[in-house]
């Protein structure tokens, strides 16, 4: 992210935003920042995503809106009022974490009691909050369990529940649907997304898996090294990355080195490493003789030429392997001299299979295919 991206961001963290960082560090041994100037912004209601690799600075940052981890400097706002200073327990948010963080020799219903006693509320309005928060995740028939006698789904569906129960407007989760198996992670995270839209409640959202994020946010923020390396909707970080990180890290993505020969407006001619041309849309590329990286989604490249514009660039590509996926044919082809270029097509009764050993010509349009940096 540049310069410009984060003053625009820093600006907009002062007038209309609920949840702020302006210009937030963190150290934990005062000499290297695991959170690097980091400026966001995030309306109310939205439902936000930190993605990113191991290290990349992610967790840090819930954390320190959390309130478990200070910044270093920088302010951290909620609604405007800046909560650097204030513990964790009076920040009025709620927190569902990856291990669940129940306490085991309590049942379901004292577990949601919790979090109301500390805050004063009475007994008979605490009964009527721990119904309606079990009923928003289909589990009051269990409020009498302990969480040993749980399967994992229920476990989280509690810790959810809990996290909720209190009616606050901020709701952090850490990786919350890590531990559980695919179909159940697949069920909760519409689950989840639904809730969150119904309440009208903020979530921001820590994961590491790129299905997740793209799944159930409004708005996602790509983290590596410490940095924000793109922040955008869902849609657009897939089809519109801004560098070289976010297209390798963001969906599966085929990459082709090579040197600019000439720009023209939206438009660029490449020289790969391989002698060939290619067209693609100069990104982060300004100049004749910049190296760079093009980046081109599995299922934007064509072997029908009849769907490519007239003139585009071809290259000559080998199958090497054929893959059925049931709703996709996976392929992977040497082209260039990658050997593992892949491209997808749907499963139409009219699709050819392409077979293992069989030539042909690739190519795209130029606006599918990204100039990135090197």
């Amino acid at each position: 992210m540049n310069d410009n991206q984060g003053a625009e961001m820093a600006q907009a963290a002062e007038t209309d935003s609920f949840v702020a960082f302006e210009r937030v560090q963190k150290s934990y041994d005062g000499e290297t920042l695991v959170v690097k100037d980091l400026n966001l912004s995030m309306p109310k209601g939205e439902f936000l995503t930190m993605l990113g690799p191991s290290g990349s600075g992610k967790t840090t940052c819930l954390m320190m809106l959390a309130g478990f981890e200070t910044a270093t400097h920088g302010a951290i706002k909620l609604d405007g009022v800046s909560i650097n200073n204030i513990p964790p327990h009076k920040r009025g948010i709620g927190m569902v974490f990856q291990n669940y963080a129940l306490f085991p020799h309590m049942s379901v219903a004292e577990n949601l009691s919790f979090p109301l006693e500390v805050r004063g509320i009475s007994k008979s309005d605490r009964e009527d909050k721990i119904n309606r928060a079990l009923d928003m995740v289909q589990m009051r028939s269990f409020a009498g369990r302990r969480p040993a006698q749980l399967s994992g789904g229920q476990q989280q569906r509690i810790a959810l529940a809990r996290a909720l129960v209190f009616e606050p407007e901020l709701v952090l989760m850490d990786e919350p649907l890590g531990a559980l198996d695919k179909q159940l992670r697949e069920t909760l995270q519409f689950e989840i997304t639904n809730l969150a839209h119904e309440l009208g409640i903020t979530v921001v959202y820590v994961t590491h898996d790129q299905t997740e994020a793209l799944t159930m946010s409004d708005r996602v923020a790509v983290f590596d090294d410490g940095r924000i390396q793109q922040l955008a909707p869902p849609d657009e970080l897939y089809e519109r990355p801004q560098n070289s990180f976010v297209a390798q890290f963001i969906g599966e993505n085929n990459t082709l080195e090579g040197v600019v020969e000439s720009i023209n407006g939206n438009q660029c001619t490449v020289r790969l490493d391989s002698g060939d041309i290619i067209d693609a849309l100069p990104v982060n590329v300004a100049n004749k003789g910049e190296r760079t990286v093009v980046s081109i989604r599995p299922e934007r490249v064509e072997f029908n030429k009849e769907r490519l514009q007239e003139g585009a660039h071809l290259l000559k590509a080998e199958v090497k392997e054929f893959i059925y996926m049931g709703d996709i044919f996976r392929t992977r082809l040497s082209v260039a001299g990658n050997d593992d270029f892949i491209i997808k097509t749907r499963n139409a009764p009219d699709q050819r299979r392409l077979k293992p050993g069989e030539q042909l010509e690739i190519g795209w349009l130029a606006e599918d295919c990204r100039a990135l940096d090197a």
